[in-house]
């Protein structure tokens, strides 16, 4: 799914009004009617719902959900406008007036602050203040009715957007002046905002409601922004042949673990191993190798001269594709070790974990890595190489710059995993949730992209791919365990239901 600017998608509103054709107000009853069979499916009748509008286009939709849902026996409605222009938008205006010749809902004005509504903690608000448009923070009655409401605790719904929050970058934007939604009803397209941490405590959880856009302009329109879903990477997995083998899928070569440290190299071999490479072979400390060769018979061990850490390897041809970092530690002869790998493999590898923070401790090191290696940091180990950034927006923006200035492809972990292409193109993960934060969770991702990698996909396809799959068989893992329960061998005793239900995948339109 394409992710577009707030500004693109007012043109692609635009466009669709003189193509299809279809009046503005119809597409706002489009958009409203969504929203309101939401609220319907969501919420129960019993409920108070105070409806809050502002003057423009998000006000027009708070009137004709309004609407919606007193002919649709909602009996306890109440509708307040905040004043703060005597003039609405066209459509706004239409439906204040249908609202009003409907003679239901109560309709209040706003007008300073001795007018801002009883809202009690059952209640549920509609907010519908301001749209995507905002281009300013609130201030004034508008601020102190947003505050009115964070105060209250109530549940509210946002339409579109949370009040106050800018689609796009909101730094600088005083909290204080956001909606602090249990549920966003988002139109056609998530903003980008919705993806960045500090956000989340204003979107709640979020939900596209399509609204019929015209999909030849969606589809001519150009972004940098994509959210990952199922659809996107059906078409990537490649199908065994009848005749295939084990050299055919590749030989990966793990560069994992360290005395105390074991288990990320068993994990990651492992998922190496149940995402299809042919070959895997671990490279690991003496001390590993009992470890090693109990846990992952199917792994080729690879013994380093040290007992407890990694300090030489060796490269062979016949090794398809290498990963290291998981569990290696930053011992000095860790550091000579990576740096002597950096020099040598000329080809795109897998760095995570102690990989990343050994280069993070020796910025010279970034030069040597090899173009469109594949980079896994969590947040903090992505600051310790590219500086420490306030908030996760401003973060990503320095990954999405890092990955073109270097022409690497950085897989920055979180809620919303961003995969960064060289070419400036960033794509959100849709699968995944909570339960994952757990240790070993990213020695997993590492080992899952590292055989796809193996397998001869192109290194765009298996960062995006495998960041997808991973996702995905933690969700599955969630649903057998739960979040509180799942640890890390649960999401790779899920990799291969994940990959099926991509192979298995069926477009709608078919």
């Amino acid at each position: 799914m394409k992710i577009f600017e707030t500004r693109q998608i007012r043109e692609i509103d635009e466009y669709t009004i003189s193509h299809e054709p279809v009046s503005s107000a119809d597409l706002m009853e489009r958009a409203a009617w969504g929203c309101a069979a939401w609220i319907m499916d969501h919420i129960p009748q019993a409920n108070a719902l105070l409806v809050i509008t502002g003057p423009g286009n998000n006000g027009g939709d708070g009137w004709a959900i309004a609407r919606m849902l007193a002919d649709h026996g909602y009996g306890n409605i109440r509708l307040y406008q905040l004043q703060i222009s005597h003039i609405l938008s066209a459509d706004a205006e239409t439906n204040r007036q249908r609202l009003i010749s409907q003679n239901i809902v109560p309709v209040s004005e706003i007008c300073d602050a001795a007018d801002l509504p009883p809202v009690g903690q059952s209640d549920v608000v509609i907010d519908a203040l301001f749209g995507s448009g905002l281009a300013r923070p609130l201030e004034g009655l508008s601020a102190a009715l947003v505050q009115h409401i964070n105060a209250s605790a109530c549940r509210v719904v946002s339409i579109d957007i949370p009040s106050g929050l800018m689609g796009e970058d909101n730094t600088g934007n005083p909290e204080s002046g956001i909606i602090k939604a249990s549920d966003t009803l988002t139109f056609q397209f998530p903003k980008r905002s919705f993806f960045f941490a500090e956000n989340a405590k204003f979107t709640g959880n979020w939900h596209v409601i399509p609204i019929g856009l015209h999909p030849g302009i969606i589809e001519e329109k150009q972004t940098r922004y994509f959210f990952l879903q199922l659809s996107d990477l059906a078409g990537i997995l490649k199908k065994r042949e009848r005749f295939s083998h084990k050299g055919t899928y590749g030989h990966a070569l793990l560069i994992a673990g360290s005395h105390g440290m074991m288990g990320a190299a068993v994990l990651g071999a492992r998922a190496c191993l149940r995402s299809g490479a042919g070959l895997v072979t671990a490279h690991i400390p003496q001390q590993g190798y009992p470890v090693m060769q109990i846990t992952v018979p199917e792994a080729i061990c690879q013994i380093d001269d040290s007992a407890a850490c990694f300090t030489a390897c060796t490269i062979h041809d016949t090794h398809t594709a290498v990963g290291v970092g998981p569990g290696i530690g930053m011992e000095a002869d860790t550091v000579k070790a990576f740096s002597a790998l950096l020099d040598t493999v000329k080809k795109p590898i897998v760095i995570d974990a102690d990989a990343l923070n050994i280069l993070a401790a020796h910025p010279h090191l970034l030069t040597m890595v090899p173009q469109f290696s594949i980079l896994t940091p969590h947040p903090r180990e992505f600051d310790r190489i590219a500086g420490v950034s306030e908030e996760a927006y401003s973060r990503h923006l320095r990954a999405m710059n890092l990955a073109n200035e270097k022409k690497l492809i950085i897989v920055l972990k979180g809620a919303y995993t961003a995969v960064l292409l060289p070419d400036g193109r960033c794509f959100f993960n849709s699968t995944g949730n909570p339960g994952m934060a757990t240790g070993g969770s990213g020695d997993v991702l590492t080992g899952v992209i590292l055989a796809l990698l193996t397998q001869g996909y192109h290194p765009d396809e298996a960062a995006l791919l495998g960041t997808y799959v991973h996702g995905l068989a933690g969700d599955l893992a969630a649903g057998e365990v739960g979040q509180q329960a799942l640890i890390a061998s649960d999401i790779i005793d899920n990799l291969g239901k994940a990959f099926l239900k991509i192979e298995n995948y069926v477009p709608e339109h078919l």
